[in-house]
């Protein structure tokens, strides 16, 4: 027993209060609980004080521990807060996992059936391409929503009515503890023993316990009694239905590519790009539909480097990584991976928040496909401060730079290819492709500011065209929906001069509407959709999701507010074809009853990804 030692005179070091950042523990992600000391000089703060950096002669110790107790329950796989009353039989018979078959409630399944069923097509589809389809079993689940006949029995908090009731063994069921009530059967197992921990598999359905106390270095004996505060139970960390990579190709449009298992073929390689939504802007003000758990940055952190990392692309284009963020977890992590990375934040005139909160765009690459030969760096503000010394009168130059500056920035990494040059007339030639990633201007109002940062870059990609042969893409979040002005301008290279948006210029930094075009020969790489003749469920399934009017996705950013295409890859199509795709979302996938961000996907953005390969080149 530890002793605890008294306060002489009540100088020492106190634990004055101790609270969670979420109540809710997901497994893989760190908690962090906030603790508030004071020193015997009555000063109040909240650094760690460790045995080897002691604070007037005290240090603080951690104990973290799960408890156990013997009644058990399963976890509803859409609210995973939710102990599970119901059970899809389909699911089972269909050997989707488990934890995927449990439901909270009959409203729960219904609500979620249009998300759920995606399961049961591709279970289909699995059998389908293996011959043993099941026609009994899969013909109750056909094209409508009636989810008749396919749930289980009410599923109790015992382990042996679980097993009953569904037909499902005690060995491959996940059956997790229902409670935290003291009990003859709770137990108490020590887990921990820093201020962090993160919760594992082996603590989903427990209650976590995180404990400190003030301990004095001399004598090694405790201060006081322990300071505790409880977690609710751990749940699963929630897992979006996986996207595959669809063949845009007529000689592939048949199948379809596992990005768990695949690799970038000889001479093809894979680009991401994804605004993955910044920590400062990921409010529950702005998104309060979505739970405060899963807005945290301890969960949202680790759900998007799972994302990113299972999609194996070899060139990550990210749009809002905090340069805190870049620094401290995503140039770590994706290191590991096999990942060089390239960061470029946004300029600070206008910013006014923390100098570490600010965001900007990030690339990476894989070291084993890729080398790094050149960086440029594009300021907006910079390009805004040259175009009002050369075309504003000095009287209105302030006004000018308050609606031009607006701090967005592009990046731009010239690249060179490991994977050969297979195809062409000059194998020994260097391959090199250069890859934009950008972030441009959000607010509606200023269409003329987002039309003229985008016509800079284009500029500016142009000089880069003229010295040097080179592939190139332009990746990011573009702020501007299919048919704007900006839309037309990338994908093809002109403006109508008729356009309703060019009537906002009040700066005329748009004209001659002349000079708003490139040479460059781009298009959208999800047009392929669209464009390509192939035919097959996949590509069907994918048009559909489609607007015919612009060949573009019907969304990539997806809220309560908004819901629309702000978010493209380019290509030169003189130099490279598309050959594969990442599948779309629909709104169904997303639940009918939400929007994003949500806990399976934890950016308001899809990610968009595309398969390349490099044409052979032609001589001019």
């Amino acid at each position: 027993m530890t002793q605890v030692k008294p306060a002489p005179g009540g100088r020492m070091l106190t634990v004055l209060r101790v609270h969670l950042p979420s109540e809710i523990p997901i497994v893989g992600c760190e908690i962090t609980p906030y603790v508030l000391l004071r020193r015997p000089d009555g000063g109040v703060f909240t650094d760690d004080v460790s045995e080897a950096a002691p604070v007037d002669g005290y240090f603080m110790r951690y104990k973290w521990y799960r408890i156990q107790s013997d009644r058990r329950a399963a976890i509803c796989s859409v609210h995973p807060t939710e102990q599970a009353t119901l059970q899809c039989i389909g699911c089972l018979k269909s050997k989707i996992p488990v934890a995927k078959s449990y439901h909270c409630s009959a409203k729960c399944f219904s609500d979620a059936w249009q998300h759920h069923r995606v399961l049961h097509e591709r279970a289909i589809s699995a059998l389908n391409e293996n011959g043993t389809e099941d026609d009994e079993l899969f013909g109750r689940f056909g094209s409508g929503s009636s989810s008749s006949g396919i749930i289980s029995a009410a599923l109790s908090g015992s382990t042996s009515n679980l097993s009953q009731s569904s037909g499902v063994n005690n060995g491959p069921t996940p059956v997790y503890p229902t409670g935290t009530e003291k009990s003859s059967g709770e137990t108490w197992f020590e887990v921990g023993c820093s201020r962090t921990y993160t919760a594992t598999a082996d603590d989903i359905g427990h209650v976590l316990r995180f404990e400190c106390i003030v301990v004095d270095v001399e004598t090694r004996g405790t201060v006081r009694a322990p300071t505790s505060v409880t977690t609710s139970r751990v749940i699963p960390a929630p897992t979006p239905t996986p996207r595959r990579l669809i063949p845009v190709n007529a000689a592939d449009a048949m199948g379809h590519f596992d990005l768990d298992s695949r690799t970038s073929s000889f001479g093809t390689f894979t680009v991401l790009s994804y605004n993955i939504l910044a920590d400062t802007y990921a409010t529950s003000d702005t998104y309060s539909y979505c739970p405060t758990w899963a807005l945290t940055w301890a969960y949202r952190r680790q759900n998007l480097l799972r994302e990113i990392i299972g999609y194996h692309a070899d060139i990550i284009c990210l749009q809002e990584v905090q340069s805190n963020h870049f620094e401290e977890f995503f140039s770590p992590e994706l290191d590991k991976h096999g990942y060089q990375a390239l960061y470029k934040k946004r300029t600070t005139e206008v910013y006014t928040g923390s100098p570490q909160a600010i965001d900007g765009c990030a690339t990476f690459f894989r070291r084993d496909r890729f080398s790094h030969v050149k960086k440029y760096e594009v300021e907006f503000n910079k390009a805004a401060q040259s175009l009002t010394d050369a075309i504003i009168p000095a009287a209105q130059k302030k006004l000018a730079l308050t609606r031009l500056v607006k701090d967005n920035i592009a990046l731009i990494a010239v690249l060179e290819a490991k994977f050969g040059n297979h195809g062409t007339e000059n194998p020994s030639k260097r391959q090199l492709l250069c890859v934009a990633n950008t972030h441009i201007n959000i607010h509606h109002d200023l269409k003329d500011v987002k039309l003229w940062q985008i016509h800079t870059l284009l500029k500016g990609l142009e000089k880069i065209a003229v010295s040097a042969d080179i592939p190139m893409l332009v990746c990011g979040d573009f702020n501007s929906t299919p048919g704007s002005t900006s839309h037309w301008l990338l994908a093809r290279g002109k403006v109508d001069h008729l356009h309703p948006d060019l009537a906002i210029d009040p700066l005329g930094i748009l004209r001659p509407l002349s000079k708003l075009t490139h040479q460059l020969p781009l298009v959208s790489a999800y047009s392929s959709f669209v464009s390509m003749a192939g035919v097959g469920y996949d590509l069907d399934h994918q048009r559909r999701r489609m607007d015919p009017a612009t060949n573009e996705p019907l969304f990539t950013n997806c809220t309560r507010d908004f819901t629309g295409t702000i978010d493209y890859i380019f290509y030169t199509a003189d130099s490279l074809t598309v050959e594969s795709l990442l599948e779309l979302l629909d709104e169904d996938s997303l639940r009918k009853d939400t929007a994003l961000p949500s806990p399976e996907w934890s950016s308001d953005h899809i990610a968009l990804l595309a398969e390349f390969r490099c044409k052979p080149r032609v001589r001019r």
